[in-house]
């Protein structure tokens, strides 16, 4: 099989900042409970005009001013998003065009908060295949616009950003060490949006062009499912989590991070995550607590990083990797 590696990354998220305090003029709640539930202290909000495509340019081209990339070559892009502009044309087609990239692949991947590293995923393979050699992959969501703002369980958890990752082939690497991917559809009615459809698995949805949860039933799984999942991958590689630099699971709360990260046995001080700041942006949590990271000083070449997503479908991806970016021509200040 032929390697591929991540070269570049580039984050974007709103400059709208919405502050549990903020909250607690729109619901009952207050920023203590908040913070003792989620971990979260505020979020970014996108502008009524702003949207996923533009969340997704925006990070694009911060990869490009960081590393100096340029995207004319690329030959495919893939944006994991829950949030399109449209039901079609599909984002990576806005964004195709938007940056004047003549002659590419363009597809949309659905699946939620896993989205990014399915993504990854797949641009790995494509590359292994021989058929590409150069991916964007983007995770993004305006999780707020189809927020209920009276809904104090959800309203608190969601906010908007985007990251993007430049895939290529590299003979030399093998940048791409394991994976796992997992469905459980039948707790798909735990986390939805109804669409064509308001019923799934025999059962009758509220009809809500809105996100609606039920946090207790995908804490329960979230929790149960990514330890052992987390385990297969480090069986097939025969790897020790001890040699495991970082964790990066999907930043939907802390208190779902934590118990995980307990399971494991693996120390919160090696976890990454972007949720205090930035809430949960479904497909851009990974990225942007990668960024987060490495705009820190924290996270380094040779690293090997454990991304794990996991969210409404229910689906789950994990993937292992050992970081080797190009080197970064400007240092971004924080977000």
């Amino acid at each position: 099989m032929i390697g591929s590696r991540i070269t570049a990354i580039g984050t974007y998220v709103p400059e709208k900042k919405l502050t549990n305090f903020d909250l607690e003029q729109m619901v009952e709640t207050t920023n203590d409970w908040i913070i003792h539930r989620t971990g979260i202290r505020e979020r970014r909000i996108s502008r009524p005009d702003e949207f996923t495509s533009d969340l997704c340019v925006a990070a694009v081209k911060d990869l490009m001013h960081r590393y100096n990339k340029k995207v004319e070559d690329v030959d495919m892009i893939i944006v994991a998003t829950s949030t399109p502009d449209f039901p079609f044309p599909s984002v990576a087609s806005i964004i195709q065009e938007r940056l004047n990239i003549k002659q590419t692949g363009a597809i949309d991947l659905s699946a939620a908060c896993a989205g990014f590293v399915y993504a990854l995923h797949t641009a790995n393979t494509y590359i292994a295949s021989g058929l590409h050699k150069k991916i964007l992959v983007i995770g993004a969501d305006t999780i707020s616009k189809i927020t209920d703002y009276t809904d104090r369980s959800t309203c608190v958890l969601f906010g908007d950003g985007a990251g993007a990752v430049m895939v290529e082939r590299d003979e030399q690497s093998k940048g791409f060490i394991g994976f796992h991917l997992g469905s459980d559809g039948s707790g798909a009615q735990n986390v939805y949006q109804t669409g064509l459809s308001n019923k799934v698995n025999e059962i009758e949805l509220i009809d809500t062009k809105c996100l609606v949860q039920n946090g207790r039933e995908v804490f329960r799984w979230a929790v149960r499912s990514v330890p052992t999942s987390v385990r297969q991958i480090l069986n097939k590689t025969q790897l020790s989590l001890d040699k495991v630099d970082w964790f990066v699971p999907h930043s939907a709360n802390l208190r779902i991070i934590e118990p995980i990260c307990e399971k494991l046995e693996f120390p919160m001080e090696k976890t990454l995550y972007s949720l205090v700041n930035f809430g949960n942006t479904s497909a851009a949590t990974i990225p942007l607590a990668l960024d987060l990271g490495i705009r820190e000083g924290k996270v380094k070449n040779g690293d090997r990083v454990l991304m794990y997503g996991f969210g409404a479908g229910l689906v789950q991806a994990g993937q292992l990797l050992e970081l080797n970016f190009d080197e970064q021509i400007y240092t971004p200040t924080p977000l």
